[in-house]
């Protein structure tokens, strides 16, 4: 259901934007919303390289669903919607941090699963500190 509301809520916010100048003025993305595109990125690139070397469908699935949570968690922190971007920033990270974790512990491989859930931690803990200053 977090995948649904969050694909809910980025349509309808999307399709309320007047215009999609925010697509193509990349100048006035703010610092806070770099780690968000980085990270996005760098998903959707493994998700593709777990696919193209291995070829695991999950991985691809995986890799885009959540870098394009992340992506548009980006988008969100570049408009007005710092406080919901950055939530959905953490909530992204925080569901690769624990599912990367727990295939961690199960395959004791560090790559790629240990490092996910490393960089996916750092996220989520850099998303929340970022949302809690937002907060209303």
């Amino acid at each position: 259901t977090f995948f649904i509301t969050s694909y809910y809520y980025l349509l309808s916010y999307l399709l309320e934007r007047p215009s999609p100048q925010l697509f193509f003025n990349m100048s006035n993305i703010p610092g806070s919303a770099h780690p968000a595109f980085g990270f996005g990125a760098i998903t959707i690139a493994g998700g593709l390289l777990g696919y193209v070397r291995k070829g695991s469908k999950p991985s691809l699935g995986a890799g885009v669903v959540c870098g394009g949570l992340l992506i548009a968690s980006g988008a969100m922190i570049s408009s007005d919607s710092q406080y919901n971007g950055h939530s959905l920033a953490a909530g992204t990270s925080a569901l690769m941090t624990l599912s990367m974790g727990h295939r961690l512990f199960k395959t004791g491989k560090f790559m790629p699963a240990g490092m996910v859930s490393v960089l996916a931690a750092a996220s989520m803990g850099y998303h929340i500190n970022k949302a809690l200053e937002w907060k209303d």
